[in-house]
């Protein structure tokens, strides 16, 4: 909804300056008289460089949005109307981007139109699922299942999520300390030594020749490794933009030993526990599918995704694509046939997730359990490469003096 910057005079006589909400020019018009402002200037509010919001990725966090869906369900459960829970929640959410959308929203119900309706117009704050499932809901006339079915969802999605990011985090936090341990060593340290084997003279050992080739190459050529860091950052993203790399990348996930498997569990939990929480609001099956493509952040399994829609427009059963994939287990497989035999598929398909869901937090505690020690032996042999290039020359020169 626009802003607009006005001026003018209120009943005192004294000058007023400020911005307001409002649908059109005319209505923030007919607001301001309500104020009993009288406006001398008024003018729509222009997004610039300066007053502009910028986002990375979602506006909203995951847990924002998992709160907003809980308190929601609970204020509709009790009773309330969804136009004051919306403007309730507008009001509390610590989220500014989520806040906005609400504020904007209230307004939108206020005129009379739906809340899907409303929420359809901001699809980066809200999901597409949630927009499908707030319209079945509306058109059933069961929001209030609806919504809890959409809290237990995200609330489930989220904790699957941040179980899988936890067990990438410490690699990847060990592995930047790795970098940074070297690139200190091999530019304050290995020189002080260089100096010295230098003048006692004779033949270094390969190790220690092949350190202070790589330090002189850092202290003299330090751009040229920005550069090169530069160069793979971008080849990499460039790789990610173009379909066939995004397809090898997403392969290549699926794939990887030890956190292949753990990738692979988590997307099986999150495509069956969406779809399944769709199933049950009865949105239509092949827009489900959609959805669900969309939402599973992997092109292997989109792919799959994509060939069960054709499997299903054909007339052939949902399960025949999921069968022939080598990403899907016999138990996933063996239990969709089930619920398609006995008219049960969302039970079905959320028994699955509930299954993979436990499966995805245990390998993470046993997955934390294993890395911990492989990174440390992996940091102490880089560090002890460094060092043992420093000395053995030094304890060789040291057994010549003796």
């Amino acid at each position: 909804m626009p802003q607009y910057m006005y001026q003018g005079r209120d009943a005192g006589g004294r000058i007023r300056r400020g911005t307001i909400q409002a649908a059109d020019r005319g209505n923030a018009l007919a607001e301001l008289k309500r104020q009993q402002y009288i406006v001398t200037s008024l003018r729509e509010k222009q997004d610039t460089v300066w007053n502009k919001d910028f986002y990375i990725g979602s506006p909203v966090k995951n847990d924002h949005f998992v709160v907003f869906c809980r308190q929601f369900a609970t204020m509709i459960r009790a009773g309330i109307s969804i136009v004051d829970a919306t403007a309730v929640l507008a009001e509390q959410s610590d989220s500014k981007a989520l806040k906005k959308a609400l504020g904007e929203v209230t307004a939108e119900l206020r005129k009379g139109n739906t809340f899907s309706g409303a929420i359809a117009t901001y699809p980066r704050i809200f999901p597409s699922i949630f927009v499908h499932m707030i319209r079945a809901g509306e058109e059933s006339g069961s929001m209030e299942d609806t919504l809890e079915r959409l809290a237990v969802y995200f609330e489930k999605a989220h904790y699957t999520r941040e179980k899988v990011k936890s067990a990438m985090t410490y690699p990847l936090i060990v592995s930047i300390m790795a970098v940074f341990v070297v690139i200190f060593l091999l530019k304050f340290i290995i020189p002080r030594f260089q100096t010295m084997f230098a003048q006692f003279g004779g033949e270094l050992p390969a190790i220690t020749k092949m350190t202070l080739s790589m330090s002189r190459s850092l202290e003299s050529h330090w751009y040229l490794w920005i550069l090169a860091v530069l160069g793979l950052v971008a080849v990499v993203f460039l790789l990610l933009r173009w379909d066939k790399g995004a397809y090898a990348w997403d392969y290549f996930k699926l794939k990887v030993p030890v956190f292949g498997l753990l990738n692979r569990k988590s997307a099986i939990a999150q495509m069956t526990r969406t779809l399944s929480s769709l199933y049950a609001s009865a949105v239509p099956v092949l827009q489900s599918l959609a959805i669900v493509e969309k939402i599973v952040g992997n092109r292997v399994i989109g792919a799959t995704i994509r060939e069960s829609q054709t499997s299903l427009r054909q007339g052939r059963p949902l399960s025949e694509p999921f069968r022939k994939s080598w990403i899907f287990p016999p138990l996933v497989t063996q239990m969709i046939v089930v619920g398609e035999e006995t008219g049960s598929i969302d039970m079905m398909l959320g028994k699955i997730a509930d299954f993979y869901e436990r499966d995805v937090e245990n390998s993470v505690d046993k997955l934390k359990q294993l890395i911990e020690p492989i990174m440390i032996v992996l940091l102490a042999g880089v560090v002890g490469f460094i060092m043992a290039s420093i000395m053995i020359p030094m304890l060789s020169l040291y057994g010549n003096i003796s």
